[in-house]
């Protein structure tokens, strides 16, 4: 598995939305949802959760979680948020 500071020559945003990618394909292969990137600002990334996530108790779980946690280790300084 390539992780995205594997690939310096693409930019931040590049690098952050191949990441979420990555997380989405896990979300849905194990448990039918999705998270899908809506827009990063330099500092804000707000993404979308789907599928199986909607109406899921466990949904700030995955969000702050699965989704923040997984970004935070590549990309300390940048928060995410949830899009209704």
């Amino acid at each position: 598995m390539v992780t995205p500071n594997e690939v310096p020559e693409a930019s931040s945003e590049e690098r952050l939305r191949v990441l979420i990618e990555r997380i989405s394909a896990y979300i849905e292969h194990f448990h039918g949802g999705s998270v899908e990137m809506i827009s990063f600002d330099g500092k804000v990334v707000k993404v979308q959760l789907g599928g199986a996530c909607l109406g899921c108790p466990l949904l700030p779980s995955t969000l702050h979680g699965w989704v923040e946690g997984t970004v935070r280790q590549f990309f300390p300084d940048i928060r995410v948020e949830s899009v209704s």
